[in-house]
């Protein structure tokens, strides 16, 4: 049981790692939180700082989701142990104790965990990235795509623990999308929109450009990156 909790409060702190927060503030001297769609994750920096460090951030991020599960398979810990600790990194990368409690959306995150859980998600993984260069509109297959990852455990006959945590990683990200704190822009709209807007676009506002290319020099008195990017 010891080894559990050290697994569950590990994989916590390691999802609670804030990256992209400590990137962008190392090199641009900024706060992420205060720029594009203010998410502290790979998608904004790639976005309104660095391509280079937006990689980066999104290998790490993988990267922490599959170690935990990872390291519960090494220990040959069951099942139930396994889909705790991916549930535990991501919620860990969401509401992290290091940014109070508010950070990303925890796709790449739950992503890593999830390939662990079960191999075949790299499969949906890829469908789901070529639909969304096709699309333009990642947040909706992201969306679908971790929706399957259940119903795919279902049909390969998966333990019932590696469906359910593959369903609660579906849902963590469901509750981050809803539950992000308002912005200024968005404080306007009212609730029925807001939440739409949310779940189908990941974002407050329909306007995707103004959304991810925001810059709060009105509201934020941090310098704005560099030309560098």
């Amino acid at each position: 049981m010891w080894q559990f909790i050290v697994l569950l409060i590990g994989s916590y702190l390691i999802g609670s790692f804030p990256t992209a927060f400590l990137v962008v503030k190392w090199r641009y001297k900024a706060d992420i939180r205060h720029y594009g769609s203010g998410s502290v994750g790979a998608s904004n920096v790639y976005r309104n700082f660095s391509k280079p460090l937006g990689l980066m951030v999104f290998i790490w991020d993988v990267a922490k989701g599959a170690l935990v599960v990872w390291v519960s398979q090494i220990l040959i810990m069951p099942p139930e142990y396994q889909a705790a600790a991916a549930l535990a990194v991501v919620i860990g990368h969401n509401w992290p104790v290091f940014l109070k409690f508010n950070a990303g959306r925890g796709v790449a995150t739950a992503a890593g965990a999830a390939m662990l859980l079960l191999p075949w998600v790299v499969v949906i993984v890829v469908v789901g990235e070529i639909i969304s260069i096709l699309t333009r509109n990642s947040a909706i297959c992201v969306l679908v795509g971790f929706a399957l990852m259940p119903i795919v455990g279902l049909i390969l006959n998966e333990s019932g623990a590696i469906t359910l945590g593959l369903l609660g990683i579906f849902l963590i990200l469901v509750l981050r999308r809803l539950t992000a704190p308002r912005t200024e822009r968005s404080k306007a709209i009212n609730t029925r929109e807001l939440m739409l807007n949310r779940m189908l676009f990941d974002r407050d506002i329909r306007d995707g450009k103004v959304w991810i290319s925001f810059k709060p020099a009105e509201i934020d008195k941090s310098p704005k990156p560099g030309k560098n990017k």
